[in-house]
Protein backbone atom coordinates (compact mmCIF):
# COMPACT_ATOMS: atom_id res chain seq x y z
CA UNK A 1 0.00 0.00 0.00
CA UNK A 2 1.07 3.83 -0.63
CA UNK A 3 2.10 5.75 2.25
CA UNK A 4 2.19 9.78 2.67
CA UNK A 5 5.06 11.64 4.88
CA UNK A 6 4.38 11.48 8.10
CA UNK A 7 0.68 10.80 9.46
CA UNK A 8 -0.65 13.07 6.69
CA UNK A 9 -2.62 11.29 3.77
CA UNK A 10 -2.41 12.00 0.17
CA UNK A 11 -5.53 12.66 -1.24
CA UNK A 12 -6.19 11.81 -4.97
CA UNK A 13 -9.59 12.86 -6.60
CA UNK A 14 -11.51 11.82 -9.27
CA UNK A 15 -12.91 14.44 -10.86
CA UNK A 16 -12.60 18.31 -10.55
CA UNK A 17 -15.90 19.34 -10.89
CA UNK A 18 -18.37 21.31 -8.73
CA UNK A 19 -18.09 18.48 -6.17
CA UNK A 20 -14.50 18.70 -6.13
CA UNK A 21 -14.58 22.51 -6.08
CA UNK A 22 -17.18 23.25 -3.64
CA UNK A 23 -17.56 20.57 -1.00
CA UNK A 24 -14.27 18.76 -0.97
CA UNK A 25 -11.50 21.19 -1.42
CA UNK A 26 -12.91 23.65 1.17
CA UNK A 27 -13.71 20.64 3.42
CA UNK A 28 -10.13 19.22 3.09
CA UNK A 29 -8.63 22.72 3.70
CA UNK A 30 -9.57 22.10 7.33
CA UNK A 31 -8.42 18.88 7.58
CA UNK A 32 -4.70 20.15 6.98
CA UNK A 33 -3.28 17.51 10.41
CA UNK A 34 -4.51 14.60 8.37
CA UNK A 35 -5.06 15.28 4.70
CA UNK A 36 -3.09 16.80 1.99
CA UNK A 37 -4.47 17.03 -1.56
CA UNK A 38 -1.94 15.29 -3.59
CA UNK A 39 -2.97 14.65 -7.43
CA UNK A 40 -6.37 15.81 -9.08
CA UNK A 41 -8.06 14.20 -12.32
CA UNK A 42 -10.44 15.00 -14.77
CA UNK A 43 -10.80 14.06 -18.32
CA UNK A 44 -10.42 17.67 -18.83
CA UNK A 45 -6.89 18.51 -18.89
CA UNK A 46 -7.40 22.52 -18.09
CA UNK A 47 -10.35 21.72 -15.47
CA UNK A 48 -7.59 19.40 -13.53
CA UNK A 49 -4.79 21.73 -13.87
CA UNK A 50 -7.14 24.71 -12.62
CA UNK A 51 -8.47 22.67 -9.73
CA UNK A 52 -4.97 21.07 -8.92
CA UNK A 53 -2.91 24.55 -8.75
CA UNK A 54 -6.04 25.69 -6.18
CA UNK A 55 -4.37 22.45 -4.00
CA UNK A 56 -0.61 22.39 -4.86
CA UNK A 57 -1.25 19.39 -6.11
CA UNK A 58 -0.52 17.23 -9.50
CA UNK A 59 -2.69 17.92 -12.33
CA UNK A 60 -3.39 14.60 -14.69
CA UNK A 61 -6.40 13.53 -17.14
CA UNK A 62 -5.69 9.16 -16.19
CA UNK A 63 -7.12 7.42 -13.65
CA UNK A 64 -4.61 4.57 -13.94
CA UNK A 65 -1.81 7.58 -13.53
CA UNK A 66 -3.61 8.68 -10.41
CA UNK A 67 -4.11 5.51 -9.11
CA UNK A 68 0.09 4.62 -9.52
CA UNK A 69 0.78 7.70 -7.89
CA UNK A 70 2.63 6.48 -4.62
CA UNK A 71 1.63 9.54 -3.15
CA UNK A 72 -1.70 9.19 -2.93
CA UNK A 73 -2.85 7.22 -0.07
CA UNK A 74 -6.39 7.73 -0.10
CA UNK A 75 -8.81 7.61 -3.23
CA UNK A 76 -12.04 10.25 -3.42
CA UNK A 77 -14.36 9.83 -5.97
CA UNK A 78 -15.98 12.70 -7.39
CA UNK A 79 -17.02 11.46 -11.34
CA UNK A 80 -20.04 11.19 -12.92
CA UNK A 81 -22.34 8.13 -10.92
CA UNK A 82 -22.30 6.01 -13.99
CA UNK A 83 -18.15 5.74 -13.30
CA UNK A 84 -18.27 5.30 -9.85
CA UNK A 85 -18.31 0.76 -9.48
CA UNK A 86 -15.43 1.22 -12.12
CA UNK A 87 -13.81 3.70 -10.47
CA UNK A 88 -13.91 2.11 -6.75
CA UNK A 89 -12.79 -1.15 -7.86
CA UNK A 90 -10.02 0.24 -9.76
CA UNK A 91 -8.77 2.25 -6.65
CA UNK A 92 -9.04 -1.35 -4.44
CA UNK A 93 -7.25 -2.98 -6.95
CA UNK A 94 -4.56 -0.38 -6.80
CA UNK A 95 -4.23 -1.06 -3.26
CA UNK A 96 -5.29 2.72 -1.74
CA UNK A 97 -5.42 2.53 2.20
CA UNK A 98 -9.25 3.55 1.98
CA UNK A 99 -11.66 4.99 -0.51
CA UNK A 100 -13.85 7.73 -0.64
CA UNK A 101 -16.70 7.46 -3.27
CA UNK A 102 -20.05 10.21 -3.66
CA UNK A 103 -23.01 8.41 -3.40
CA UNK A 104 -24.12 6.59 -4.67
CA UNK A 105 -21.38 4.06 -5.09
CA UNK A 106 -23.28 1.83 -7.83
CA UNK A 107 -26.28 2.37 -9.38
CA UNK A 108 -27.62 -1.35 -9.19
CA UNK A 109 -27.43 -4.08 -6.56
CA UNK A 110 -25.14 -6.33 -8.10
CA UNK A 111 -22.16 -3.34 -8.82
CA UNK A 112 -22.58 -2.90 -5.19
CA UNK A 113 -21.84 -6.50 -4.38
CA UNK A 114 -19.21 -6.56 -6.89
CA UNK A 115 -17.42 -3.86 -5.32
CA UNK A 116 -18.34 -5.45 -1.90
CA UNK A 117 -16.50 -8.22 -3.18
CA UNK A 118 -13.20 -6.34 -4.44
CA UNK A 119 -12.88 -4.55 -1.37
CA UNK A 120 -12.99 -7.71 1.15
CA UNK A 121 -10.31 -9.56 -1.52
CA UNK A 122 -8.31 -6.25 -1.52
CA UNK A 123 -8.53 -4.87 2.29
CA UNK A 124 -9.41 -1.65 1.08
CA UNK A 125 -12.40 -0.09 3.14
CA UNK A 126 -14.82 2.15 1.42
CA UNK A 127 -16.47 5.37 2.74
CA UNK A 128 -20.43 6.36 0.28
CA UNK A 129 -19.91 10.15 0.82
CA UNK A 130 -23.46 10.43 2.34
CA UNK A 131 -22.93 13.51 4.62
CA UNK A 132 -25.78 12.91 6.71
CA UNK A 133 -24.90 9.63 8.27
CA UNK A 134 -22.08 11.03 9.80
CA UNK A 135 -23.03 14.72 10.30
CA UNK A 136 -22.25 14.81 14.34
CA UNK A 137 -25.65 16.73 15.04
CA UNK A 138 -27.12 13.45 13.36
CA UNK A 139 -24.62 10.97 15.54
CA UNK A 140 -25.36 12.80 18.36
CA UNK A 141 -29.45 12.43 17.80
CA UNK A 142 -28.91 8.49 17.30
CA UNK A 143 -26.96 7.99 20.51
CA UNK A 144 -29.85 9.80 22.70
CA UNK A 145 -32.81 8.94 21.17
CA UNK A 146 -33.48 5.71 23.27
CA UNK A 147 -36.96 4.20 22.28
CA UNK A 148 -37.87 6.52 19.25
CA UNK A 149 -36.63 3.89 17.20
CA UNK A 150 -38.87 1.02 17.53
CA UNK A 151 -42.07 3.46 18.47
CA UNK A 152 -41.76 5.78 15.22
CA UNK A 153 -45.13 5.92 13.08
CA UNK A 154 -44.16 8.92 11.01
CA UNK A 155 -41.08 10.02 9.08
CA UNK A 156 -40.61 12.98 7.17
CA UNK A 157 -37.81 14.10 4.81
CA UNK A 158 -38.71 17.54 3.81
CA UNK A 159 -36.24 19.60 1.21
CA UNK A 160 -36.14 23.01 0.10
CA UNK A 161 -32.93 24.23 -2.32
CA UNK A 162 -32.55 26.85 -4.66
CA UNK A 163 -32.35 25.57 -8.48
CA UNK A 164 -29.46 23.73 -8.80
CA UNK A 165 -28.57 22.27 -12.32
CA UNK A 166 -26.65 19.41 -11.07
CA UNK A 167 -29.88 17.65 -9.34
CA UNK A 168 -32.02 18.90 -12.09
CA UNK A 169 -29.76 16.75 -14.83
CA UNK A 170 -29.72 13.93 -12.55
CA UNK A 171 -32.91 13.98 -11.76
CA UNK A 172 -33.87 14.52 -15.73
CA UNK A 173 -31.79 11.68 -16.32
CA UNK A 174 -30.12 13.51 -19.05
CA UNK A 175 -31.36 11.49 -21.78
CA UNK A 176 -35.25 12.81 -21.19
CA UNK A 177 -33.97 16.26 -21.46
CA UNK A 178 -31.54 16.93 -24.80
CA UNK A 179 -29.41 20.04 -24.23
CA UNK A 180 -31.15 23.58 -24.76
CA UNK A 181 -34.69 21.60 -24.90
CA UNK A 182 -37.09 22.51 -21.92
CA UNK A 183 -38.45 19.98 -19.78
CA UNK A 184 -41.96 18.01 -20.85
CA UNK A 185 -43.76 17.69 -17.96
CA UNK A 186 -46.76 16.12 -19.63
CA UNK A 187 -44.61 13.38 -20.52
CA UNK A 188 -44.98 10.55 -18.32
CA UNK A 189 -41.49 9.13 -18.90
CA UNK A 190 -39.86 12.13 -18.00
CA UNK A 191 -42.07 12.89 -14.76
CA UNK A 192 -40.83 8.84 -14.15
CA UNK A 193 -37.34 10.12 -14.71
CA UNK A 194 -37.94 13.00 -12.71
CA UNK A 195 -38.97 10.66 -9.73
CA UNK A 196 -36.60 8.08 -9.86
CA UNK A 197 -33.60 10.28 -10.27
CA UNK A 198 -35.05 12.68 -7.57
CA UNK A 199 -35.09 9.72 -5.52
CA UNK A 200 -31.07 8.97 -6.16
CA UNK A 201 -29.80 12.05 -6.56
CA UNK A 202 -31.46 13.78 -3.41
CA UNK A 203 -33.60 12.19 -1.10
CA UNK A 204 -30.66 9.37 -1.22
CA UNK A 205 -29.01 11.48 1.33
CA UNK A 206 -31.71 11.06 4.47
CA UNK A 207 -32.63 7.40 3.30
CA UNK A 208 -29.71 5.72 5.01
CA UNK A 209 -31.27 7.76 8.02
CA UNK A 210 -34.63 6.57 7.37
CA UNK A 211 -33.89 3.01 7.02
CA UNK A 212 -32.11 2.92 10.49
CA UNK A 213 -36.26 2.97 12.02
CA UNK A 214 -37.10 -0.18 9.31
CA UNK A 215 -36.78 -3.40 10.80
CA UNK A 216 -34.47 -5.24 7.89
CA UNK A 217 -35.20 -6.46 5.09
CA UNK A 218 -38.17 -3.70 5.11
CA UNK A 219 -41.74 -3.92 3.09
CA UNK A 220 -41.91 -0.45 1.40
CA UNK A 221 -45.23 0.35 -0.18
CA UNK A 222 -45.62 3.24 -2.40
CA UNK A 223 -48.62 4.87 -1.78
CA UNK A 224 -48.47 8.15 -3.68
CA UNK A 225 -45.63 9.79 -6.24
CA UNK A 226 -45.75 12.83 -8.02
CA UNK A 227 -42.97 15.29 -9.29
CA UNK A 228 -42.82 19.27 -8.02
CA UNK A 229 -42.22 21.97 -10.80
CA UNK A 230 -40.14 22.93 -11.84
CA UNK A 231 -37.64 19.98 -9.83
CA UNK A 232 -38.80 18.16 -7.28
CA UNK A 233 -41.14 14.96 -5.77
CA UNK A 234 -43.46 14.22 -3.03
CA UNK A 235 -43.40 10.23 -2.54
CA UNK A 236 -45.58 8.40 0.38
CA UNK A 237 -44.47 5.15 1.57
CA UNK A 238 -45.67 2.72 4.17
CA UNK A 239 -43.87 0.23 5.84
CA UNK A 240 -45.22 -1.86 8.78
CA UNK A 241 -46.26 1.09 11.23
CA UNK A 242 -44.38 3.85 9.57
CA UNK A 243 -45.55 6.15 7.21
CA UNK A 244 -42.97 7.93 5.52
CA UNK A 245 -43.17 10.84 3.46
CA UNK A 246 -40.64 12.62 0.41
CA UNK A 247 -40.93 16.28 -0.20
CA UNK A 248 -38.26 18.08 -2.02
CA UNK A 249 -39.00 21.07 -4.04
CA UNK A 250 -36.31 23.59 -5.55
CA UNK A 251 -37.69 27.35 -5.56
CA UNK A 252 -36.56 30.36 -5.90
CA UNK A 253 -38.86 32.06 -3.25
CA UNK A 254 -38.71 29.76 -0.52
CA UNK A 255 -35.85 29.97 1.77
CA UNK A 256 -33.64 27.00 1.77
CA UNK A 257 -34.10 24.39 4.42
CA UNK A 258 -33.30 20.38 4.87
CA UNK A 259 -35.24 18.99 7.73
CA UNK A 260 -35.54 15.35 9.02
CA UNK A 261 -38.44 14.97 11.33
CA UNK A 262 -39.59 11.48 12.95
CA UNK A 263 -42.72 11.23 15.53
CA UNK A 264 -43.76 8.47 18.16
CA UNK A 265 -46.09 9.17 20.37
CA UNK A 266 -44.39 9.62 23.11
CA UNK A 267 -40.86 11.27 21.37
CA UNK A 268 -40.41 13.11 18.39
CA UNK A 269 -37.15 14.10 16.58
CA UNK A 270 -36.28 16.91 14.50
CA UNK A 271 -32.75 17.25 12.92
CA UNK A 272 -31.98 20.46 10.42
CA UNK A 273 -29.40 19.59 8.18
CA UNK A 274 -27.49 22.85 6.37
CA UNK A 275 -28.46 22.51 2.72
CA UNK A 276 -26.01 21.10 -0.29
CA UNK A 277 -22.57 22.53 -1.28
CA UNK A 278 -23.18 24.64 1.89
CA UNK A 279 -19.99 25.14 4.08
CA UNK A 280 -22.15 25.91 7.13
CA UNK A 281 -21.62 24.00 10.23
CA UNK A 282 -23.48 20.77 11.61
CA UNK A 283 -26.68 19.75 11.97
CA UNK A 284 -28.67 20.64 14.93
CA UNK A 285 -31.12 18.01 16.31
CA UNK A 286 -33.75 18.37 19.10
CA UNK A 287 -35.25 15.65 20.75
CA UNK A 288 -38.64 16.17 22.41
CA UNK A 289 -40.42 13.98 24.82
CA UNK A 290 -43.53 13.95 26.59
CA UNK A 291 -43.95 17.12 28.76
CA UNK A 292 -42.25 19.02 26.29
CA UNK A 293 -38.49 18.15 27.23
CA UNK A 294 -36.11 19.15 25.02
CA UNK A 295 -32.87 18.20 24.43
CA UNK A 296 -30.26 20.16 22.23
CA UNK A 297 -27.27 18.52 20.04
CA UNK A 298 -25.37 21.20 17.88
CA UNK A 299 -23.81 23.01 16.43
CA UNK A 300 -21.07 21.18 16.27
CA UNK A 301 -17.38 22.32 15.37
CA UNK A 302 -17.13 20.57 12.08
CA UNK A 303 -19.66 19.28 9.40
CA UNK A 304 -21.03 16.32 7.91
CA UNK A 305 -18.54 16.40 4.56
CA UNK A 306 -15.59 16.91 6.94
CA UNK A 307 -17.06 14.15 8.88
CA UNK A 308 -16.95 12.07 6.19
CA UNK A 309 -12.92 12.58 5.49
CA UNK A 310 -12.32 11.70 8.84
CA UNK A 311 -14.45 8.85 8.80
CA UNK A 312 -12.14 7.91 5.92
CA UNK A 313 -8.97 8.81 8.22
CA UNK A 314 -10.31 5.99 10.70
CA UNK A 315 -10.40 3.16 8.40
CA UNK A 316 -7.33 4.10 6.61
CA UNK A 317 -5.38 3.10 9.84
CA UNK A 318 -7.29 0.00 10.26
CA UNK A 319 -10.20 1.00 12.30
CA UNK A 320 -13.71 -0.67 12.23
CA UNK A 321 -15.83 1.69 10.00
CA UNK A 322 -19.23 3.27 10.96
CA UNK A 323 -21.10 1.96 8.23
CA UNK A 324 -20.24 -1.60 7.29
CA UNK A 325 -20.26 -3.08 3.53
CA UNK A 326 -23.01 -4.72 4.47
CA UNK A 327 -25.12 -1.62 5.41
CA UNK A 328 -23.63 0.23 2.37
CA UNK A 329 -25.66 -2.48 0.68
CA UNK A 330 -29.09 -2.47 2.11
CA UNK A 331 -28.74 1.05 2.10
CA UNK A 332 -28.30 1.27 -1.83
CA UNK A 333 -30.60 -0.94 -2.61
CA UNK A 334 -33.82 0.33 -0.46
CA UNK A 335 -32.54 3.70 -2.23
CA UNK A 336 -33.28 1.85 -5.45
CA UNK A 337 -36.38 -0.24 -4.75
CA UNK A 338 -37.97 3.40 -3.41
CA UNK A 339 -36.42 4.91 -6.75
CA UNK A 340 -38.13 1.76 -9.03
CA UNK A 341 -41.51 1.81 -6.97
CA UNK A 342 -41.85 5.64 -6.89
CA UNK A 343 -41.62 5.81 -10.82
CA UNK A 344 -43.56 2.64 -11.62
CA UNK A 345 -46.70 3.83 -8.88
CA UNK A 346 -46.15 7.47 -10.99
CA UNK A 347 -46.79 6.14 -13.96
CA UNK A 348 -49.62 3.85 -12.66
CA UNK A 349 -51.52 6.48 -11.34
CA UNK A 350 -50.81 8.41 -14.60
CA UNK A 351 -52.05 5.40 -16.49
CA UNK A 352 -55.34 5.36 -14.48
CA UNK A 353 -55.99 9.35 -14.67
CA UNK A 354 -56.00 8.12 -18.77
CA UNK A 355 -58.48 6.10 -18.43
CA UNK A 356 -60.49 8.40 -16.35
Amino acid sequence: MSESAGSVLGVGLLGAGPVTQAIHLPSLAGLTDTFRIASVMDVDMALARSVAERAGARATDSMDDLLADDSVDVVGICSPHQFHAEQVIAACRAGKRAVMCEKPFAMTTAEAVAIAEVSAATEVPIVVGAMHRYDPGWLAAEENWGALRDSAHWIRSSIVLPPNPRFEDFATEVLTRPPGRPVDYSDVDVRAGMVHGGVMGLAIHDLPLIRRFLPWPAEVEVLAADINVPFGYLIVLRSGRLTIELHAVMSENWSPNWLLEVIADDLALSVEFTPSYVQAGSAVAELWSRGNTVQRFGPFGHNGYQSEWLEVATVAQGQAPLVGTNDLIDDLTFAIDIADAAAKALRHESALAVRA
